[in-house]
């Protein structure tokens, strides 16, 4: 057996883990017909453009959580919570990443989702995911967490955390998280926001068309939401209209 400290690379992960110990999650999940993300990817290949399924997922949410403000809000306190709704749409979005030699979880949040086109998503992440996590400004934040002595650094972090009118801006209004790289078919997270989306992979299934089974590209989606901002009916609204969303693609 051997025993060493705590990664320093991963401290960020374990102070969000316990800024969110007051989370009430409830879990639900769908199965998403995928044949016209399918398509609309393969189309953008031939223009020259590539499209993640993240982005089509972080694209379809973001116009309908517009329609839902109770769900584009955070809550603050226990016993004499407040709540707030934003008016505008931004999305946390996880990424594996590599912090000085250790594979840890980052997050870039997409601002301004209200009006961004699905270019301006995919735009946003490739440039995320091309930032060096050990210089790039985007993630000082998080390597400056590391050079703080631990207790500062925890307070810090909670401070920022704690703040509803930098939600938007620090853990989006919305979070997506997605594992569908690998042979996950469907997962749930707790990503800090009243609603967060968990993307698994896209897959062969057998689906009834027209009374007919066919075989069809099927993702596997999950919503999990904070049950002390909004109720399971709402939420189910939020995850069928996603499903809606991303099943009417255009291409």
């Amino acid at each position: 057996m051997s025993v060493r400290p705590f990664p320093t690379q991963r401290r960020h992960t374990l102070f969000f883990l316990d800024q969110i110990r007051d989370f009430a999650p409830v879990h639900l999940d769908t199965e998403v017909d995928a044949s016209a993300i399918v398509a609309a990817r393969a189309k953008a290949r031939e223009d020259g453009r590539r499209h993640s399924v993240v982005a089509y997922v972080v694209h379809a949410a973001a116009g309908v959580l517009r329609k839902h403000p109770e769900a584009n809000g955070a809550i603050q306190g226990r016993l004499d919570p407040t709540v707030a709704t934003y008016d505008t749409v931004s999305a946390k979005v996880t990424l594996d990443r590599t912090l000085d030699g250790r594979r840890v979880v980052l997050a870039t949040v997409i601002p301004g989702l209200e009006d961004a086109t699905l270019d301006t998503v995919q735009d946003h992440l490739d440039r995320a995911l091309a930032d060096d996590p050990d210089t790039a400004e985007r993630f000082a934040p998080i390597r400056a967490l590391r050079a703080l002595p631990w207790q500062e650094a925890l307070d810090r972090f909670r401070a920022a955390a704690g703040l509803l009118e930098r939600r938007p801006e620090i853990t989006g209004t919305f979070s997506v998280t997605s594992l569908g790289h690998r042979a996950v078919d469907g997962f749930h997270s707790v990503g800090g926001t009243t609603v967060t989306l968990g993307v698994g992979r896209i897959a062969e299934r057998p689906v009834v068309r027209d009374g007919a089974i066919v075989a069809a590209p099927v993702l596997r989606l999950s919503l999990t939401f904070d049950h002390r901002v909004i109720d399971g009916a709402e939420a189910a609204d939020v995850l069928t209209e996603i499903k809606d969303a991303l099943e009417a693609y255009p291409v």
